[in-house]
């Protein structure tokens, strides 16, 4: 029995999307269905865009790179910046000459913002690429969050209601769009680019305590598998910490045992830590999205991909 592929979708322009959290089993859960249909993956990680990030991100092995066929993985410089509005232009460029395969594109990934805008259209001011993680403002960045809070109730009422827990990025991101666009953030969330795919999304529902269990290992690998001398390995080619690619969970606490300023042990528990607390902002916002289809984590090895496929293309 041959693989599914483009014909035998029911759908107009489909995309097989496999998302959530990290440490959750996306990839692997990607693999089988690769095995299943004809397709190749496009990697919808804001981390593993950038080279030498490897052990970290937890990226594909040479292995799997030379197995399966990936795009959007292992491309860009440190130095380099990226948005959402980039994600989508190169998304869809992939996504163009997979279609012109017969194949069906596999979006694989936890970074849901990119998922979002791919799958279900840009807010029109950002298809300029604006970069929402990088502060540029000296003066928005120099306010603490009652501060700042103040500003953007004055500019943007309505989004100062909904960010009313006064989360410092989120501030930092509402002020910056306002002043690189002369647009509120919440008027533009209601001006949408259309999206032409039909995203039939996928995820791994595991108990918290499995997820976070998870994570703790994958930790623990991380350093065995030589984390420590990868940062230090960026370090030697002259990057900067500070840099916003470096601004990564795991990246952050081994530059600090570097600096002698945690012991090993301090990083390792910061590192688990934190990202346990990324995986429940990833839950909160995939669990958002009603759209997704959650598979049981003790039921993956009884799931047939191609029924589960064909049970959600009618």
């Amino acid at each position: 029995m041959g693989k599914l592929n483009l014909s035998e979708f029911k759908v107009k322009y489909p995309l097989v999307v496999i998302c959530g959290p990290t440490a959750s089993g996306k990839t692997n859960f990607s693999y089988r269905f690769y095995d299943e249909i004809d397709s190749e993956i496009i990697s919808a990680d804001s981390r593993q865009i950038y080279k030498y990030l490897n052990i970290g991100t937890a990226k594909p092995s040479i292995e799997e790179l030379q197995k399966y066929q990936y795009h959007l993985i292992d491309f860009l410089e440190l130095t380099d910046e990226f948005s959402a509005g980039k994600f989508v232009e190169l998304a869809e460029e992939k996504i163009d000459v997979i279609y012109s395969k017969n194949k069906i594109p596999l979006i694989v990934g936890g970074t849901g913002f990119y998922i979002s805008a791919l799958c279900e259209g840009l807010m029109k001011t950002e298809s300029d690429h604006i970069y929402y993680d990088k502060v540029t403002y000296e003066e928005v960045r120099q306010l603490d969050k009652e501060e700042m809070y103040l500003m953007l109730n004055r500019i943007d009422p309505e989004s100062a209601k909904i960010y009313s827990d006064k989360n410092p990025r989120r501030l930092i991101r509402a002020l910056e769009f306002y002043y690189k666009t002369g647009t509120k953030i919440s008027e533009a969330r209601k001006k949408t680019i259309n999206t032409i795919y039909t995203p039939i999304y996928f995820a791994i529902d595991l108990p918290r305590e499995v997820l976070y269990r998870n994570i703790n290992n994958r930790c623990l690998q991380m350093i065995g598998d030589g984390l420590i001398d990868e940062v230090k390995s960026v370090l030697e080619m002259g990057y900067n910490k500070n840099l916003n690619s470096l601004n990564t969970v795991g990246y952050k606490e081994i530059f600090l045992y570097l600096d002698n300023k945690i012991s090993l042990d301090a990083a390792v528990n910061e590192m688990q830590k934190n990202t346990r607390r990324y995986a429940k902002r990833q839950l909160t916002w995939f669990k958002r999205n009603e759209n997704i289809h959650w598979i049981e984590g003790n039921t993956l090895d009884k799931t047939n991909i191609s029924e589960l496929l064909k049970k959600y293309l009618k």
